[in-house]
């Protein structure tokens, strides 16, 4: 049985029912988010994609020359192209992903277009540990996207925790989503196309193809809300019957609208996030943020101390 297998069964068996988001990012899954950061109404991508270009000077100064880069959850390394023009002779780009295919075709497409930079794609699940090559020089952290906000408070300092590790006596570049009008979220993350439900129900179809399971998707709808108390939108698939699903030959049945949850993506003010920042043993140092405060950019010192990812 697969690891996405067991890690379904695992779920569903539980109560309440939840399962991480990084199982979205099959191919399908992958190329649907890609479309999702090109919607109108999914506004982090553009704004952080224009504060990276409208910064990249500033940021550079930052990462320092010679650097080696890791992109935690690389994607199609958009981001990084934002950045590549400014940064002084880049020692290695090291992207790591958990989808395999599509990072390799983004690093293969980045080798085409920047021929002078090194770029080593690691697939894996950098939560769960991924090995690296050892490091060439200052290795700077990369975590655009406000994917840190897919881990709850907790996890979320475990992580930077092993990130300043990782970049010890460099630094992280972070992506963060702020706290802002619940209307804004909720347009964000139900499209008026339905992508984002699409995406979201993609999780059914890619368990049809890889872990034995006989999801009817007409069965199932996408929800995403805004939790304020705990500043999180949630996203869930709902079942719209009585049913019974097969998952890897075990048995599983789910009432008229009980759900499943996939997805948590935490908003943080700025204040708030430093803090978490701190605990982790990072040093803010500086960030940009949009004319109208949706999205802000951090660079975090990391300390001087030994550890890794792995």
């Amino acid at each position: 049985m697969s690891e996405f297998a067991r890690e379904l069964r695992a779920a569903l068996a539980a109560r309440p029912r939840s399962i991480a988001p990084k199982w979205f990012y099959d191919a399908a899954g992958s190329r649907l988010f890609d479309r999702i950061c090109e919607l109108p109404e999914y506004y982090p991508t553009r704004v952080e994609l224009a504060l990276l270009e409208r910064h990249a000077s500033a940021i550079a100064g930052c990462i320092g020359a010679g650097a080696e880069i890791v992109e935690f959850g690389a994607g199609s390394a958009r981001k990084l192209r934002a950045l590549l023009g400014a940064l002084e002779a880049p020692l290695r780009y090291l992207p790591i992903d958990i989808s395999g295919e599509h990072l390799l075709q983004a690093a293969a497409a980045l080798r085409a277009d920047h021929p002078a930079l090194e770029v080593q794609p690691v697939v894996g699940d950098y939560v769960a540990g991924v090995e690296l090559p050892q490091p060439r020089g200052r290795r700077v952290g990369f975590f655009p996207g406000s994917s840190i906000g897919n881990f709850d408070p907790v996890q979320a300092q475990a992580l930077l925790l092993r990130m300043a590790a990782l970049t010890r006596g460099a630094g992280l570049l972070i992506g963060v989503d702020r706290v802002k009008d619940p209307a804004l979220l909720h347009a964000a993350y139900n499209d008026a196309a339905g992508v984002t439900a699409a995406f979201n129900l993609n999780l059914w179809a890619r368990a049809n193809a890889e872990a034995g399971a006989d999801f009817d998707l007409d069965a199932w709808y996408h929800s995403a809300f805004y939790n304020a108390p705990l500043r999180r939108i949630e996203m869930h698939l709902v079942s719209r019957c009585a049913q019974v699903v097969t998952v890897a030959g075990q048995r599983f049945e789910f009432a008229e609208g009980e759900s499943v949850h996939t997805e948590n993506s935490y908003k943080y003010a700025d204040a708030a996030f430093g803090e978490l920042a701190r605990a982790a043993g990072f040093e803010p140092r500086a960030s940009w943020t949009d004319e109208r405060r949706l999205f802000t950019l951090h660079w975090l010192a990391s300390p001087a101390c030994a550890g890794s990812l792995t």
